[in-house]
C-alpha cells in the first residue's frame, strides 16, 4: 500500500495541480479566443478616422442638461471621432505595455512560494513567525500591482467604451434618427449600462471573498481542533483521513473563487449563487472521507464489529464519525437553499442514521442477516451518493481530481495509510481525472465552435468597411459603425475586467494568509500540543497557510500563461496595426497616400485576425495533446499499483464520476453560463 502512497504523491505534485488547473480553466480563460475582435476594433477606429474626413456637423444642438461628461468637442462630430479612435489608440498601447509587465511580475511568484514552503516543511516556528510574513508580502505587493495595472488598462478600455455611447445618444439627440436603427442603438446603449451594472457587482463580490475565505479558514481550525479532541484513542489513522477533507475544501472553496474571477462577465445570477454553494461544495471532501471510514467497517456480507468497537474506551467509534457528519449538517443548515445543500444534508442525515445504529449494535456485536445485510446496503448506497457528490463538486468548482497534499499532511500520512481506503481512493480519482478531462475537451471543442461564430460575425464587419467608400458614407452608415465599434471594443474590455479579479483574488488570499492564518499560528506555536498526536494544530495551521499561498501562486500561474498569450498576440499581430491607425490619424485625408494607408490598415486587421484564429486552432492541439499525456501517465503510474477489480465495480464507478460531470456540465451552461 505504502507504493500506492508514493504513486499518487509522485501524480499529485504542486507542479501536476497547476498544469491540471490550466487544463480544466483553459476553456474558461481562453484569452486568444476574445482578442479575435481586436483587429475588428483597430479597423473600426481606422474607419472612424476616414469618416470623420468626409461627415462635418454640430451634435451640440440639444445638449444633455448637466454638459457632456467625455466629449470634448461637440461642435464638431469629426473632432468626435478623432477623440474615439485616440482613445482606443491610447487603450490598446496600454493594454501591450501594462500586459508585459504582468507577465514580468506574476513570473517572480513561484520563487516566492518556493521559499515559502521550505520555510513551513522546517521544524521552526521562529523561522515560520519572522521570515514568511516577508516572502508572503512579496506576493501581495505583486498582486496588488498587478491589480492596479489590470485596474489602468479596463479604465483606458471603458473610457473609449463611454466615450463611444455618450457619442451615440448625442448623434441620437441631434438628429432625431427614426426606425429601426434608432431602436438598435438604443438596445445596444442598455446593453453597455447592463453591463456596467454587472460589472461593478462582480467588484462587490470579489470583495466578499475575502470575508468568505476568512469563514473557510477559521471552520476548518475549529473542525479540526474539535475532531482532534474527540478522536479515539489509536484512529490517528482515520484522523489525517478526515484532515485531508479539511485541507481539500479550502481548495475547493479558493478553487470556486477562481471560477468567479474567470467566469465574471459571463456570469449573471450565478456569482452569488456560486458563493452561496461554496461553503457547501467545500465539504465533499469530508463527506467522501467520513463514507469511506464508515465502509472500511464492513466487507462483501458482514460488519467488522471488532473495528466498530473500542474496547479499550468502551464506546463505538462510530459515535466519533457521527459526530462529524452532525457537525457538517449544522454547518451547511445555515447556508442558503441549493441543489448542493438538499444532497449535503440528505448525506448528513443518512450518515449519521447508519452511525447511530452500528453505535447501538456494537457493544454486543452482532445482529440477525438481514439487519446486517441492510446496513451493509445502507453504507454503500451512502458512499456512492457521497462519490457522485464530491464529483458533482469538482465538476462544478473546477477542483482537479488528484491535489496535492500539504507538506505536514505528507509527512505524517506518508508513515501509515489505510491499505483498502488507499486502493478504493486512487482508482476512484482516476476515474475522476478521466471524466473532468473529457469534460474540460467538451467545453473547449465548444469554446472553438463559438470563436467560428464570432470569427464570421466579425469577417463580416471587415468586408462591410471595405466595401464602404468614404465619399459614400451618410450618417446612419456612422452610427452603425459606431455601435459595432461599441461592441467589438466591449468584447476586449471584457477581459481586462476579468484580469482584475484575478488579481483582487490573489491580493486577498495573500491577506487571508498574512492575517488570519499567520496570527493563529502564532498563538498555537504558544500553546502545547494537541493529546497525544503526532499532527497538531501547529501543523495544520502551517497546512491551511501552504494551501492558501500555494493556491495564490496557482492562480498567479495561470495569469501568466494568460499574459504570455496576450503579449505574443499583441506584439505580433496588433501593435504594428496600432501603429498604422496612428499614422493615419496624422495624415492629411486629402492626400493620395491617405487611401493607401487606409487599405493597408484593413488587409493587415484581416490578416491579423486570421493570425490569432491560428494560434487558437493550434493552442487547442496542444491542449487535447497535454489532456491526453496527463490521463496516461496518471493511469500508468496507479494502475500497475492496483489489484483487479470486477468489470462491475469499475463500471459503477465510471458512471457515478461521468454522470456527475455531465450533470454538472449541464448546470453550468443552465445557470453558471
Amino acid at each position: 500500500m505504502a507504493d500506492i502512497v508514493k504513486a499518487t504523491q509522485s501524480i499529485s505534485k504542486a507542479g501536476d495541480f497547476r498544469d491540471d488547473t490550466k487544463l480544466i480553466m483553459q476553456p474558461y480563460a481562453n484569452w486568444e479566443e476574445y482578442l479575435v475582435p481586436a483587429p475588428v476594433s483597430i479597423a473600426i477606429l481606422g474607419e472612424l478616422v476616414c469618416i470623420s474626413s468626409n461627415v462635418d456637423f454640430s451634435i451640440n444642438k440639444n445638449p444633455p442638461k448637466d454638459g457632456f461628461q467625455l466629449i470634448k468637442y461637440p461642435d464638431s462630430f469629426r473632432a468626435c471621432l478623432m477623440q474615439v479612435a485616440n482613445s482606443g489608440w491610447a487603450a490598446f498601447n496600454e493594454a501591450h505595455k501594462n500586459m508585459d509587465q504582468i507577465r514580468l511580475h506574476t513570473g517572480n511568484v513561484p520563487a516566492y512560494i518556493k521559499t515559502s514552503v521550505n520555510i513551513l516543511v522546517q521544524d521552526n516556528d521562529e523561522l515560520v513567525q519572522t521570515i514568511l510574513p516577508d516572502q508572503l508580502e512579496n506576493i501581495s505587493t505583486i498582486s496588488d500591482d498587478c491589480e492596479r495595472l489590470a485596474e489602468q488598462t479596463e479604465r483606458k478600455f471603458t473610457l473609449t467604451i463611454y466615450l463611444i455611447q455618450e457619442l451615440l445618444e448625442a448623434c441620437i439627440s441631434a438628429k432625431k434618427v427614426y426606425g429601426d436603427d434608432l431602436e438598435n442603438v438604443k438596445r445596444k446603449i442598455e446593453e453597455t449600462n447592463m453591463k456596467k451594472e454587472d460589472s461593478e457587482k462582480a467588484k462587490e463580490r470579489a470583495q466578499k471573498t475575502l470575508q468568505d475565505m476568512n469563514k473557510q479558514v477559521e471552520e476548518a481550525q475549529n473542525t479540526f481542533n474539535k475532531a482532534m479532541d474527540s478522536l479515539p484513542s489509536g484512529w490517528e489513522l482515520i484522523g489525517m483521513n478526515f484532515v485531508e477533507g479539511l485541507t481539500e475544501g479550502v481548495l475547493t472553496a479558493l478553487n470556486i473563487f477562481t471560477n468567479i474571477a474567470a467566469k465574471v462577465v459571463e456570469i449573471k445570477l450565478g456569482g452569488p449563487m456560486m458563493l452561496a454553494q461554496g461553503n457547501t461544495l467545500s465539504k465533499s471532501g469530508q463527506l467522501l472521507g467520513l463514507s469511506r471510514t464508515l465502509n472500511s467497517f464492513t466487507e462483501p456480507n458482514q460488519i467488522k464489529w471488532s473495528d466498530v468497537f473500542d474496547e479499550k474506551e468502551g464506546k463505538a467509534k462510530t459515535s466519533f464519525l457521527s459526530k462529524q457528519f452532525e457537525h457538517i449538517k449544522t454547518s451547511v443548515a445555515s447556508e442558503n437553499d441549493s441543489d448542493a445543500k438538499s444532497k449535503a444534508i440528505n448525506i448528513c442525515t443518512k450518515g449519521t442514521n447508519l452511525c447511530s445504529e452500528l453505535s447501538t449494535i456494537a457493544p454486543e456485536g452482532k445482529c440477525d442477516d438481514g439487519k446486517t445485510k441492510e446496513m451493509i446496503g445502507g453504507i454503500q448506497k451512502l458512499l456512492k451518493e457521497t462519490e457522485k457528490f464530491d464529483s458533482e463538486s469538482k465538476a462544478l468548482t473546477n477542483t482537479p481530481a488528484f491535489t496535492p497534499e500539504p507538506p505536514q499532511q505528507a509527512k505524517e500520512s506518508g508513515k501509515k495509510r489505510a491499505g483498502e481506503m488507499a486502493v478504493e481512493n486512487a482508482r476512484f480519482r482516476i476515474e475522476q481525472s478521466r471524466a473532468q478531462l473529457e469534460k474540460a475537451r467538451e467545453m473547449q471543442k465548444q469554446s472553438l465552435e463559438n470563436l467560428e461564430k464570432n470569427q464570421k460575425e466579425l469577417t463580416e464587419i471587415l468586408v462591410t468597411l471595405r466595401n464602404c467608400e468614404v465619399k459614400e458614407i451618410d450618417f446612419n452608415t456612422t452610427i452603425k459603425m459606431l455601435v459595432k465599434g461599441l461592441d467589438a471594443m466591449g468584447r476586449v474590455k471584457e477581459q481586462w475586467e476579468k484580469m482584475v479579479r484575478f488579481f483582487q483574488m490573489i491580493s486577498n488570499i495573500v491577506k487571508t494568509c498574512l492575517h488570519r492564518s499567520l496570527t493563529d499560528f502564532v498563538k498555537q506555536s504558544q500553546k502545547a500540543s494537541q493529546k497525544h498526536l503526532s499532527y497538531n494544530t501547529k501543523k495544520f495551521m502551517k497546512d491551511l497557510i501552504y494551501q492558501q499561498a500555494f493556491y495564490a501562486s496557482n492562480v498567479a500561474s495561470l495569469v501568466n500563461m494568460i499574459s504570455g498569450t496576450y503579449v505574443e498576440i499583441s506584439d505580433k499581430h496588433l501593435m504594428d496595426r496600432i501603429s498604422s491607425l496612428g499614422k493615419l490619424m496624422a495624415l492629411d485625408p486629402s492626400k493620395p497616400n491617405f487611401e493607401s494607408e487606409r487599405r493597408k490598415l484593413h488587409d493587415a486587421c484581416e490578416e491579423a485576425q486570421e493570425a490569432i484564429r491560428d494560434l487558437v486552432m493550434k493552442n487547442n492541439q496542444t491542449f487535447n495533446q497535454k489532456a491526453k499525456e496527463r490521463m496516461n501517465r496518471i493511469e500508468g503510474a496507479l494502475k500497475p499499483m492496483l489489484p483487479p477489480v470486477s468489470e462491475e465495480k469499475m463500471r459503477e464507478m465510471k458512471e457515478i464520476t461521468e454522470s456527475a460531470f455531465k450533470e454538472m456540465s449541464q448546470e453550468d451552461e443552465d445557470q453558471f453560463a
